[in-house]
Protein backbone atom coordinates (compact mmCIF):
# COMPACT_ATOMS: atom_id res chain seq x y z
CA UNK A 1 0.00 0.00 0.00
CA UNK A 2 1.16 3.47 -0.48
CA UNK A 3 3.95 4.24 2.18
CA UNK A 4 2.41 7.95 2.46
CA UNK A 5 -0.84 7.30 3.78
CA UNK A 6 -1.07 7.96 7.30
CA UNK A 7 -0.72 4.72 9.59
CA UNK A 8 -2.87 4.02 12.92
CA UNK A 9 -0.72 1.19 14.65
CA UNK A 10 -2.95 -1.19 16.42
CA UNK A 11 -0.36 -3.27 18.71
CA UNK A 12 -1.71 -7.06 19.64
CA UNK A 13 0.41 -8.22 23.06
CA UNK A 14 0.77 -11.42 24.55
CA UNK A 15 -0.64 -10.91 27.55
CA UNK A 16 1.61 -10.85 30.78
CA UNK A 17 0.73 -13.80 32.64
CA UNK A 18 1.59 -16.08 29.58
CA UNK A 19 5.39 -14.27 28.30
CA UNK A 20 6.80 -17.68 29.79
CA UNK A 21 8.70 -20.64 28.06
CA UNK A 22 6.48 -23.72 28.17
CA UNK A 23 10.17 -25.21 28.02
CA UNK A 24 12.04 -24.02 31.12
CA UNK A 25 9.69 -21.30 32.19
CA UNK A 26 11.95 -18.53 31.21
CA UNK A 27 10.34 -14.97 30.93
CA UNK A 28 9.93 -14.25 26.84
CA UNK A 29 11.54 -11.04 25.60
CA UNK A 30 10.35 -9.40 22.57
CA UNK A 31 12.60 -9.87 19.23
CA UNK A 32 10.38 -8.00 16.55
CA UNK A 33 6.88 -7.50 15.52
CA UNK A 34 5.05 -9.59 12.60
CA UNK A 35 3.41 -6.91 10.34
CA UNK A 36 0.06 -6.91 8.30
CA UNK A 37 -1.85 -4.18 7.04
CA UNK A 38 -5.47 -3.33 5.91
CA UNK A 39 -6.81 -0.51 4.40
CA UNK A 40 -9.08 1.41 6.28
CA UNK A 41 -11.72 4.31 4.83
CA UNK A 42 -13.45 7.03 7.27
CA UNK A 43 -16.81 8.18 5.89
CA UNK A 44 -17.19 12.09 5.50
CA UNK A 45 -17.45 14.02 8.93
CA UNK A 46 -19.71 17.19 8.64
CA UNK A 47 -19.44 19.40 11.71
CA UNK A 48 -20.30 22.89 12.40
CA UNK A 49 -17.23 25.87 13.14
CA UNK A 50 -18.55 27.83 15.68
CA UNK A 51 -16.78 31.58 15.45
CA UNK A 52 -17.05 33.83 18.20
CA UNK A 53 -16.17 37.10 18.25
CA UNK A 54 -15.73 38.45 21.79
CA UNK A 55 -16.24 41.89 22.07
CA UNK A 56 -15.02 43.89 25.32
CA UNK A 57 -16.46 47.37 26.42
CA UNK A 58 -15.47 50.20 28.51
CA UNK A 59 -17.28 50.33 31.84
CA UNK A 60 -17.01 53.97 31.93
CA UNK A 61 -18.11 55.67 28.50
CA UNK A 62 -19.99 54.09 25.08
CA UNK A 63 -16.78 54.90 22.98
CA UNK A 64 -14.59 51.85 24.15
CA UNK A 65 -16.24 49.05 22.50
CA UNK A 66 -13.83 46.40 20.78
CA UNK A 67 -15.05 43.78 18.52
CA UNK A 68 -12.20 40.91 17.87
CA UNK A 69 -11.07 40.42 13.95
CA UNK A 70 -11.54 37.66 12.10
CA UNK A 71 -9.90 36.43 9.13
CA UNK A 72 -11.06 37.25 5.57
CA UNK A 73 -13.00 34.72 3.63
CA UNK A 74 -13.31 34.44 -0.01
CA UNK A 75 -17.23 34.15 0.11
CA UNK A 76 -17.50 37.51 2.95
CA UNK A 77 -20.16 35.47 5.60
CA UNK A 78 -20.35 32.51 3.74
CA UNK A 79 -21.86 29.39 4.46
CA UNK A 80 -18.62 26.81 4.00
CA UNK A 81 -15.12 26.33 5.20
CA UNK A 82 -12.28 26.38 3.57
CA UNK A 83 -11.76 23.00 3.19
CA UNK A 84 -15.63 22.48 2.63
CA UNK A 85 -15.62 24.54 -0.73
CA UNK A 86 -12.63 22.33 -1.74
CA UNK A 87 -14.08 19.14 -1.39
CA UNK A 88 -17.54 20.38 -2.97
CA UNK A 89 -15.55 21.57 -6.10
CA UNK A 90 -13.13 18.52 -6.16
CA UNK A 91 -16.44 16.33 -6.03
CA UNK A 92 -17.90 18.38 -8.88
CA UNK A 93 -14.75 19.00 -11.27
CA UNK A 94 -12.54 16.42 -10.83
CA UNK A 95 -14.97 13.91 -9.92
CA UNK A 96 -17.44 14.22 -12.68
CA UNK A 97 -20.27 14.35 -9.57
CA UNK A 98 -23.29 17.04 -10.10
CA UNK A 99 -24.43 19.11 -7.53
CA UNK A 100 -27.50 17.26 -6.49
CA UNK A 101 -25.67 14.13 -6.25
CA UNK A 102 -23.10 16.17 -3.75
CA UNK A 103 -26.09 16.95 -2.15
CA UNK A 104 -27.43 13.94 -2.00
CA UNK A 105 -24.33 12.65 -0.49
CA UNK A 106 -24.35 15.37 2.26
CA UNK A 107 -27.75 14.68 3.63
CA UNK A 108 -26.22 10.61 4.32
CA UNK A 109 -24.40 12.57 6.48
CA UNK A 110 -26.39 15.13 8.02
CA UNK A 111 -26.02 17.96 6.18
CA UNK A 112 -29.09 19.16 4.85
CA UNK A 113 -27.90 21.52 1.90
CA UNK A 114 -29.57 22.38 -0.99
CA UNK A 115 -28.66 22.24 -4.92
CA UNK A 116 -29.05 26.01 -4.89
CA UNK A 117 -27.00 27.24 -1.96
CA UNK A 118 -23.86 24.27 -3.36
CA UNK A 119 -24.46 26.51 -6.76
CA UNK A 120 -24.15 29.74 -5.35
CA UNK A 121 -20.83 29.11 -3.51
CA UNK A 122 -19.11 27.21 -6.39
CA UNK A 123 -20.10 30.42 -9.04
CA UNK A 124 -18.94 32.89 -6.11
CA UNK A 125 -15.59 30.97 -5.83
CA UNK A 126 -15.07 30.63 -9.65
CA UNK A 127 -15.69 34.26 -9.71
CA UNK A 128 -13.08 35.08 -7.09
CA UNK A 129 -10.45 32.99 -8.67
CA UNK A 130 -10.36 35.19 -11.43
CA UNK A 131 -7.17 37.15 -10.76
CA UNK A 132 -5.42 33.51 -10.99
CA UNK A 133 -6.81 32.51 -13.91
CA UNK A 134 -5.63 35.64 -15.41
CA UNK A 135 -1.86 34.88 -15.06
CA UNK A 136 -2.26 31.72 -15.97
CA UNK A 137 -3.32 32.71 -19.49
CA UNK A 138 -0.10 35.50 -19.24
CA UNK A 139 2.33 32.31 -18.74
CA UNK A 140 0.55 30.20 -21.70
CA UNK A 141 0.57 33.02 -24.05
CA UNK A 142 4.04 33.27 -23.70
CA UNK A 143 4.70 29.68 -24.79
CA UNK A 144 6.82 28.94 -27.71
CA UNK A 145 4.29 25.93 -28.03
CA UNK A 146 0.46 26.08 -27.25
CA UNK A 147 -2.40 23.29 -28.18
CA UNK A 148 -5.71 24.11 -28.62
CA UNK A 149 -9.10 22.13 -28.57
CA UNK A 150 -12.83 22.85 -27.70
CA UNK A 151 -15.91 20.69 -26.91
CA UNK A 152 -19.56 21.19 -26.69
CA UNK A 153 -21.18 22.31 -23.29
CA UNK A 154 -25.24 23.34 -23.58
CA UNK A 155 -26.05 26.07 -21.30
CA UNK A 156 -30.28 26.64 -20.81
CA UNK A 157 -30.12 30.52 -19.57
CA UNK A 158 -27.87 32.28 -22.38
CA UNK A 159 -29.48 35.52 -24.36
CA UNK A 160 -30.49 35.16 -27.75
CA UNK A 161 -30.25 31.32 -27.94
CA UNK A 162 -32.52 28.63 -27.72
CA UNK A 163 -31.94 26.27 -24.49
CA UNK A 164 -31.26 23.35 -27.22
CA UNK A 165 -28.56 24.89 -28.90
CA UNK A 166 -24.78 24.25 -27.70
CA UNK A 167 -22.00 26.34 -26.95
CA UNK A 168 -18.49 25.53 -26.73
CA UNK A 169 -15.50 24.98 -24.00
CA UNK A 170 -12.43 26.51 -25.50
CA UNK A 171 -9.65 24.01 -23.92
CA UNK A 172 -5.76 25.40 -23.93
CA UNK A 173 -2.70 24.19 -22.53
CA UNK A 174 0.90 24.93 -22.92
CA UNK A 175 3.99 22.68 -24.33
CA UNK A 176 6.95 24.62 -22.72
CA UNK A 177 6.86 26.25 -19.06
CA UNK A 178 5.40 25.29 -16.18
CA UNK A 179 1.92 23.48 -17.59
CA UNK A 180 -1.03 25.15 -17.74
CA UNK A 181 -4.72 24.19 -18.68
CA UNK A 182 -7.21 26.87 -19.46
CA UNK A 183 -10.78 26.39 -19.59
CA UNK A 184 -12.91 29.15 -21.42
CA UNK A 185 -16.83 29.39 -22.48
CA UNK A 186 -18.12 30.79 -25.72
CA UNK A 187 -21.29 30.71 -26.91
CA UNK A 188 -19.88 28.84 -30.09
CA UNK A 189 -17.13 26.99 -32.15
CA UNK A 190 -16.56 29.52 -34.65
CA UNK A 191 -13.37 31.48 -34.82
CA UNK A 192 -15.05 34.57 -34.24
CA UNK A 193 -15.60 33.28 -30.62
CA UNK A 194 -12.59 31.72 -29.99
CA UNK A 195 -9.97 34.39 -31.61
CA UNK A 196 -9.79 35.97 -27.78
CA UNK A 197 -8.40 33.40 -25.95
CA UNK A 198 -5.41 33.40 -28.30
CA UNK A 199 -4.86 37.30 -28.80
CA UNK A 200 -1.81 38.36 -27.47
CA UNK A 201 0.45 34.71 -28.14
CA UNK A 202 4.04 34.86 -28.60
CA UNK A 203 4.82 36.31 -32.18
CA UNK A 204 5.90 33.02 -34.15
CA UNK A 205 4.35 30.22 -31.75
CA UNK A 206 3.53 27.21 -32.62
CA UNK A 207 -0.13 26.23 -32.14
CA UNK A 208 -1.10 22.32 -31.97
CA UNK A 209 -4.70 21.57 -33.10
CA UNK A 210 -6.39 18.74 -35.13
CA UNK A 211 -6.10 20.84 -37.82
CA UNK A 212 -9.54 22.27 -38.14
CA UNK A 213 -10.41 25.54 -40.02
CA UNK A 214 -11.08 27.85 -37.34
CA UNK A 215 -7.18 27.38 -36.28
CA UNK A 216 -6.50 27.80 -39.61
CA UNK A 217 -8.02 31.77 -39.00
CA UNK A 218 -6.51 32.07 -35.49
CA UNK A 219 -3.02 31.12 -36.59
CA UNK A 220 -3.12 33.61 -39.41
CA UNK A 221 -5.00 36.37 -37.46
CA UNK A 222 -1.66 35.90 -34.67
CA UNK A 223 1.38 35.03 -37.00
CA UNK A 224 1.38 31.37 -35.49
CA UNK A 225 2.82 28.30 -37.65
CA UNK A 226 0.05 25.80 -37.54
CA UNK A 227 0.52 22.36 -36.68
CA UNK A 228 -1.63 18.89 -37.51
CA UNK A 229 -1.73 16.18 -35.51
CA UNK A 230 -1.12 12.77 -36.27
CA UNK A 231 -3.47 10.74 -33.82
CA UNK A 232 -6.33 12.22 -35.58
CA UNK A 233 -4.83 11.23 -39.00
CA UNK A 234 -4.17 7.92 -37.79
CA UNK A 235 -7.90 7.21 -36.59
CA UNK A 236 -8.92 7.44 -39.75
CA UNK A 237 -6.59 4.70 -41.22
CA UNK A 238 -7.66 2.73 -38.00
CA UNK A 239 -11.07 3.09 -39.12
CA UNK A 240 -10.53 1.75 -42.52
CA UNK A 241 -8.39 -1.25 -41.43
CA UNK A 242 -11.54 -1.89 -38.98
CA UNK A 243 -14.03 -2.18 -41.75
CA UNK A 244 -11.88 -4.76 -44.10
CA UNK A 245 -13.04 -8.81 -43.36
CA UNK A 246 -10.52 -10.48 -41.14
CA UNK A 247 -9.48 -12.72 -44.19
CA UNK A 248 -8.64 -9.85 -46.38
CA UNK A 249 -6.31 -7.98 -43.78
CA UNK A 250 -2.31 -7.90 -43.93
CA UNK A 251 0.34 -5.84 -44.88
CA UNK A 252 -0.88 -5.58 -48.48
CA UNK A 253 -3.95 -3.41 -47.58
CA UNK A 254 -3.35 0.53 -47.78
CA UNK A 255 -4.76 1.44 -44.59
CA UNK A 256 -2.39 -1.09 -42.73
CA UNK A 257 0.72 0.48 -44.34
CA UNK A 258 -0.28 3.45 -43.67
CA UNK A 259 -0.12 2.60 -39.86
CA UNK A 260 2.74 0.79 -39.65
CA UNK A 261 4.58 4.02 -41.24
CA UNK A 262 2.61 6.58 -38.93
CA UNK A 263 3.65 3.98 -36.08
CA UNK A 264 7.55 4.34 -37.05
CA UNK A 265 7.02 8.32 -36.73
CA UNK A 266 5.45 7.75 -33.28
CA UNK A 267 8.22 4.83 -32.16
CA UNK A 268 10.97 7.45 -33.39
CA UNK A 269 9.27 9.79 -31.01
CA UNK A 270 8.91 7.44 -27.53
CA UNK A 271 13.30 6.77 -28.66
CA UNK A 272 13.37 10.98 -28.36
CA UNK A 273 11.16 11.59 -25.56
CA UNK A 274 14.17 12.13 -23.17
CA UNK A 275 16.13 13.86 -25.77
CA UNK A 276 17.71 17.51 -25.59
CA UNK A 277 15.56 19.97 -27.62
CA UNK A 278 18.62 20.03 -30.15
CA UNK A 279 18.84 15.72 -30.36
CA UNK A 280 15.34 15.26 -31.27
CA UNK A 281 15.62 17.88 -34.36
CA UNK A 282 18.47 16.08 -35.71
CA UNK A 283 16.69 12.55 -35.19
CA UNK A 284 13.79 14.33 -37.28
CA UNK A 285 15.64 15.32 -39.70
CA UNK A 286 17.60 12.34 -40.23
CA UNK A 287 14.85 9.90 -39.68
CA UNK A 288 11.53 11.14 -39.68
CA UNK A 289 11.96 13.30 -42.61
CA UNK A 290 12.68 9.95 -44.84
CA UNK A 291 9.35 7.89 -42.77
CA UNK A 292 7.46 11.04 -44.27
CA UNK A 293 8.31 10.68 -47.88
CA UNK A 294 7.81 7.17 -47.93
CA UNK A 295 4.01 8.11 -46.38
CA UNK A 296 3.83 11.28 -49.03
CA UNK A 297 5.05 8.41 -51.94
CA UNK A 298 1.60 5.77 -50.23
CA UNK A 299 -0.84 9.22 -50.39
CA UNK A 300 0.16 9.50 -53.95
CA UNK A 301 -0.29 6.11 -55.48
CA UNK A 302 -3.53 5.91 -53.87
CA UNK A 303 -5.11 8.82 -53.82
CA UNK A 304 -6.31 9.49 -57.24
CA UNK A 305 -7.96 5.59 -57.65
CA UNK A 306 -9.49 5.53 -54.15
CA UNK A 307 -13.27 6.48 -53.70
CA UNK A 308 -13.53 9.34 -51.66
CA UNK A 309 -16.36 8.38 -49.84
CA UNK A 310 -15.25 5.70 -48.02
CA UNK A 311 -12.93 5.32 -45.26
CA UNK A 312 -10.16 4.68 -46.96
CA UNK A 313 -10.93 7.70 -49.04
CA UNK A 314 -11.95 10.19 -46.50
CA UNK A 315 -8.47 9.13 -44.82
CA UNK A 316 -6.24 9.85 -47.72
CA UNK A 317 -8.18 13.34 -48.37
CA UNK A 318 -7.66 14.23 -44.82
CA UNK A 319 -4.24 13.16 -45.20
CA UNK A 320 -4.06 14.80 -47.84
CA UNK A 321 -5.21 17.99 -46.89
CA UNK A 322 -3.54 18.09 -43.44
CA UNK A 323 0.11 17.82 -45.34
CA UNK A 324 2.01 20.44 -44.80
CA UNK A 325 0.58 20.88 -41.08
CA UNK A 326 1.91 17.38 -40.64
CA UNK A 327 5.08 17.42 -41.69
CA UNK A 328 6.13 20.78 -39.71
CA UNK A 329 6.89 18.87 -36.50
CA UNK A 330 10.04 17.97 -37.88
CA UNK A 331 11.37 21.60 -38.54
CA UNK A 332 11.52 21.72 -34.85
CA UNK A 333 12.48 19.45 -31.82
CA UNK A 334 10.30 21.67 -29.75
CA UNK A 335 7.55 20.87 -31.24
CA UNK A 336 4.51 18.15 -30.37
CA UNK A 337 4.01 15.30 -33.22
CA UNK A 338 0.19 15.54 -32.28
CA UNK A 339 -2.49 17.06 -30.02
CA UNK A 340 -3.16 14.03 -27.05
CA UNK A 341 -2.00 15.74 -24.46
CA UNK A 342 -4.84 18.62 -24.89
CA UNK A 343 -7.45 15.16 -24.95
CA UNK A 344 -6.30 13.92 -22.04
CA UNK A 345 -7.04 17.64 -20.22
CA UNK A 346 -10.19 17.73 -22.26
CA UNK A 347 -11.59 14.23 -20.99
CA UNK A 348 -12.55 14.70 -17.17
CA UNK A 349 -14.41 17.74 -18.21
CA UNK A 350 -16.36 15.90 -20.94
CA UNK A 351 -16.94 12.41 -18.39
CA UNK A 352 -18.27 15.59 -16.14
CA UNK A 353 -20.61 17.10 -18.72
CA UNK A 354 -22.36 13.23 -19.01
CA UNK A 355 -23.57 13.68 -15.90
CA UNK A 356 -24.33 17.39 -14.79
CA UNK A 357 -25.55 17.69 -18.60
CA UNK A 358 -25.55 21.30 -18.91
CA UNK A 359 -24.98 24.96 -17.03
CA UNK A 360 -27.81 26.93 -16.00
CA UNK A 361 -26.47 30.23 -16.71
CA UNK A 362 -23.31 31.94 -18.74
CA UNK A 363 -22.27 33.22 -15.10
CA UNK A 364 -22.51 29.53 -13.99
CA UNK A 365 -20.84 28.15 -17.12
CA UNK A 366 -17.57 30.52 -16.96
CA UNK A 367 -17.21 30.18 -13.40
CA UNK A 368 -16.90 26.15 -14.17
CA UNK A 369 -14.43 27.13 -16.95
CA UNK A 370 -12.23 28.69 -14.16
CA UNK A 371 -12.71 25.76 -11.69
CA UNK A 372 -12.15 23.02 -14.32
CA UNK A 373 -8.76 25.30 -15.23
CA UNK A 374 -7.57 25.26 -11.67
CA UNK A 375 -8.19 21.73 -10.99
CA UNK A 376 -6.49 20.55 -14.01
CA UNK A 377 -3.29 22.81 -13.96
CA UNK A 378 -2.83 21.14 -10.17
CA UNK A 379 -3.06 17.95 -11.81
CA UNK A 380 -0.83 18.34 -14.59
CA UNK A 381 1.63 19.69 -11.93
CA UNK A 382 1.48 16.95 -10.05
CA UNK A 383 -0.18 19.19 -7.04
CA UNK A 384 -2.77 17.66 -4.24
CA UNK A 385 -5.91 19.62 -5.63
CA UNK A 386 -7.78 19.66 -2.06
CA UNK A 387 -4.85 21.15 -0.24
CA UNK A 388 -4.03 23.35 -2.39
CA UNK A 389 -7.91 24.43 -3.05
CA UNK A 390 -7.68 25.14 0.71
CA UNK A 391 -4.39 26.75 0.44
CA UNK A 392 -5.82 29.43 -2.36
CA UNK A 393 -9.11 30.08 -0.41
CA UNK A 394 -7.55 30.99 2.67
CA UNK A 395 -4.81 33.29 1.06
CA UNK A 396 -6.60 34.82 -1.77
CA UNK A 397 -8.71 37.52 0.29
CA UNK A 398 -5.67 38.86 1.58
CA UNK A 399 -3.75 39.55 -1.76
CA UNK A 400 -3.80 43.05 -3.45
CA UNK A 401 -0.50 43.27 -5.38
CA UNK A 402 0.82 41.57 -8.71
CA UNK A 403 3.00 39.64 -6.76
CA UNK A 404 0.43 38.31 -4.08
CA UNK A 405 -1.74 37.21 -6.84
CA UNK A 406 1.90 35.48 -8.30
CA UNK A 407 2.84 33.72 -5.09
CA UNK A 408 -0.71 31.80 -5.42
CA UNK A 409 -0.45 29.81 -8.54
CA UNK A 410 -0.57 26.45 -8.35
CA UNK A 411 3.21 25.95 -9.11
CA UNK A 412 4.25 28.26 -6.94
CA UNK A 413 1.80 27.70 -3.55
CA UNK A 414 0.87 24.07 -4.18
CA UNK A 415 4.98 22.98 -3.89
CA UNK A 416 4.10 22.17 -0.28
CA UNK A 417 1.30 19.98 -1.90
CA UNK A 418 2.87 17.94 -3.80
CA UNK A 419 1.41 14.67 -4.87
CA UNK A 420 4.30 11.66 -3.35
CA UNK A 421 6.04 9.87 -6.04
CA UNK A 422 4.60 6.50 -6.64
CA UNK A 423 6.56 3.79 -4.50
CA UNK A 424 7.85 0.88 -7.21
CA UNK A 425 8.81 -1.33 -4.30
Amino acid sequence: MDPALPRVVIRYEIPEAERFCAQDNTELVEIGVEVSERLDIVPQKIQVLRHERVKYACLKCDHGLKVAAVPLRIIPRGLFTEAALAWIILSKFMDGLPLYRIAALLRRFGGDISRNTLAASVIRVGQAIQPVINLMRDVLLDSEVVHGDETTVQVLKEPGKAAQTKSAMWVQMNGVGPPVRLFSYAPGHDAKYGAAFWAGMREHAALMSDGGAVYDIIAEANGLTHLGCWSHCRRYFFEAEALLPKQARGPHQPATQFLQLIGKLYAAEARAKKMVVLRRAVMRHRYSRRVLKEIRALLDQHLETTLPSGKLGQALGYLSGQWPKLCRYVENGLWPICNNAIENSIRPFVIGRKNFLFSDTVVGAKASANLYSLVETCRANNIDAYQYLIDLFKALPNASTADDYEALLPWKLGKSAAVPAPSHS
